[in-house]
């Protein structure tokens, strides 16, 4: 019975000790990846915005350089416009010209702003779209660092209960060895008794 009792307590310290030793720093290691990865997100996304920024501007560089031109020289190009237009700069009358630019303009800075919206709207889909799929990206990855990083804390509380536990029972590293030694001999016993 005291044998049994005995091997029965090796057993237990065996399967203590036989987990995966687990440095207290993983878990602070893992923690401070689930930091990391929440900064290089952030940098990613600024850097996701600043390209969409400089497309916006080339967008609006497009529109005063060359397609306001264009728009301009086939507005003035109607036949109606071209002779009220030419007729008010010849007879060189300013409220004329002042009148005619404030009846004209809102509707020309309205087709304008138009096709500036036209040719944003496809960039800030595109990057809603980018962002989402990189947050998301991101989530996964702090989701799946969340999972070891608890983990890694439970297995090292575990770790730390095994050693306390082991010390309690007198059982140093040195003995584990030992152990593991007379263990795997009582079970060699037991199965070769079970065998006749």
């Amino acid at each position: 019975m005291f044998r049994v009792i005995r091997l029965l307590v090796y057993v237990s310290a065996l399967t203590l000790a036989g987990c995966a030793a687990i440095p207290p720093e993983a878990p602070e290691l893992s923690a401070e990846l689930g930091r990391r990865i929440s900064a290089i997100e952030s940098s990613n996304i600024t850097l996701l915005q600043r390209f969409f920024d400089q497309k916006r501007e080339e967008v609006d560089r497009f529109i005063e350089d060359e397609w306001v031109p264009e728009f301009a020289n086939q507005f003035f190009s109607n036949e109606t416009i071209s002779r009220a237009w030419g007729t008010i700069v010849r007879e060189d009358d300013r409220e004329q010209r002042l009148l005619f630019l404030v009846k004209i303009g809102p509707k020309l800075q309205e087709r304008i702003n138009n096709k500036r919206m036209e040719l944003i709207r496809p960039l800030d889909e595109l990057e809603r779209r980018i962002e989402r799929e990189i947050r998301g990206e991101y989530n996964q990855a702090r989701a799946i660092n969340n999972t070891i990083t608890s983990f890694l804390m439970s297995s090292s509380k575990v770790a730390e209960s095994r050693t306390r536990y082991l010390e309690m029972m007198g059982v140093r590293d040195d003995k584990i060895g030992e152990l593991i030694s007379e263990t795997d001999g009582a079970v060699s016993n037991l199965l070769g008794k079970e065998k006749l």
